[in-house]
């Protein structure tokens, strides 16, 4: 009898399932694996979308327990292009502060974009001392070894009174002594460091004496003494309204201190100016 042939097995179908898993695995190999970081951020970004920029900002320095009053710096928490973000919502509130005082922009020609120009003035202008950072300073070494009574100054002081928010206009005179050891820079810059720390809300008293840290912490000298000599604008354009009010102080370190006759030396060498 003839035999009978087996007929062949016949392999197994591949199911729906099992092919999209094998095309799920290849994909996943080829991805690339994103940071954390940048995770975090996108998320933060979405969970942030439709929140006022100004609150944005604060969260973030209030999750670092950092401090913000009004003469304090915060640009390490303001991202690149937020500025003129916040530019438009205090235009858009400072709107509303004209709107309560009763002021009819629509029709007045000459209020018509002034809450625009207001908030660009105080973010961008004399207050940005806050949100840009500290301007670089170029340190040269004291190859001279010099270790003379150094004065820079008048430098043009223009202000705000944190109390008023009026203006603040005078001169400050900067003395260094600086040591053989202590690093030199550019006179420009001590105006340059002058206007970063003066352009914000505050009041005199620690506005000289945040510039004297500084200057201290960057050339480390053997002395640094700071007179500030300023008109204030909330004694004289409005309050008691006397024009010829005005505020001397000064802070002294180190040998300017220590020493009567460097600080007399200082002190005369101002009259004369």
């Amino acid at each position: 009898m003839p035999t009978k042939k087996t007929p062949p097995k016949a392999e197994p179908k591949k199911t729906v399932k099992t092919v999209a898993k094998k095309v799920s695995t290849k994909t996943s190999a080829k991805q690339v694996p994103v940071k954390k970081a940048q995770v975090k951020k996108a998320a933060d970004k979405k969970s942030d979308a439709g929140t006022p920029l100004s609150v944005v900002i604060r969260r973030r320095i209030e999750a670092q327990k950092a401090r913000f009053h009004a003469n304090d710096n915060i640009s390490k928490f303001i991202e690149p292009g937020e500025l003129d973000g916040l530019v438009d919502e205090v235009a858009e509130k400072m709107q509303a502060v004209l709107e309560s005082l009763v002021i009819d922009t629509e029709s007045d020609h000459n209020t018509k974009s002034t809450s625009q120009r207001v908030a660009k003035m105080f973010v961008k202008e004399v207050f940005n001392g806050r949100y840009i950072e500290q301007p670089t300073l170029t340190k040269f070494p004291n190859v001279s070894r010099l270790n003379e009574l150094m004065i820079i100054g008048p430098i043009t002081v223009r202000s705000a009174c944190s109390h008023h928010l009026c203006p603040i206009m005078g001169r400050i005179w900067i003395g260094v002594l600086p040591s053989k050891e202590s690093a030199l820079i550019g006179l420009s810059k001590y105006s340059r460091l002058t206007e970063w720390v003066m352009c914000r809300p505050q009041i005199q008293e620690e506005a000289v004496v945040e510039l004297a840290d500084m200057l201290e912490k960057k050339i480390k000298p053997i002395g640094v003494a700071i007179v500030m000599d300023a008109d204030h604008f909330c004694m004289q354009w409005r309050g008691v309204k006397d024009r010829d009010s005005k505020m001397v102080n000064s802070v002294m370190r180190g040998a300017f201190l220590k020493d009567s006759n460097l600080r007399r030396e200082f002190l005369s060498l101002l009259e004369k100016r």
